[in-house]
């Protein structure tokens, strides 16, 4: 029998996880969408696909790392959820400033650079969480 406390804590992981995986499809399509909006001048349609890819990226890595980290310690999977939303809020905020603000010569650049970004903060982060984990479950 699962004490009341424990079943808390799930089901507050199970809230984040949920809040996370929604905010991560809604990011990419609206980052997406922001990125063709930005690029809405250029007349090739390669070169938005490509970008729209590149842009899509971190979004693919982030599902993903949901799927392979499911069984992980908890610690590990709330670090993700949590990077999840700042991820997506932080990409958004980038992209709106570039897409949605006066022109710029080199509004590209924020697209090019934000998922690499991204998936070195996602190593990071995820790898140290892991690591704590580890340490946190291991015997004394």
């Amino acid at each position: 029998m699962t004490s009341k406390v424990s079943r808390g804590k799930h089901e507050s992981l199970g809230l984040l996880r949920a809040a996370a995986l929604t905010a991560v499809l809604a990011g990419a399509v609206c980052s997406v969408g922001l990125m063709l909006y930005a690029g809405r001048r250029n007349n090739s349609r390669l070169l938005l696909v490509l970008f729209a890819l590149w842009v899509l990226s971190p979004f693919v890595v982030l599902v993903f790392a949901n799927v392979v980290l499911k069984r992980w310690p908890v610690l590990t999977r709330a670090t993700l959820y949590s990077l999840m939303l700042v991820l997506t809020v932080g990409s958004l905020a980038a992209y709106g400033v570039v897409a949605l603000g006066p022109p710029r010569a080199k509004a590209a650049f924020v697209f090019v650079v934000v998922p690499p970004a991204s998936w070195l903060l996602i190593a990071i982060v995820v790898s140290i969480a892991a690591l704590i984990s580890g340490r946190r479950s291991r015997p004394q």
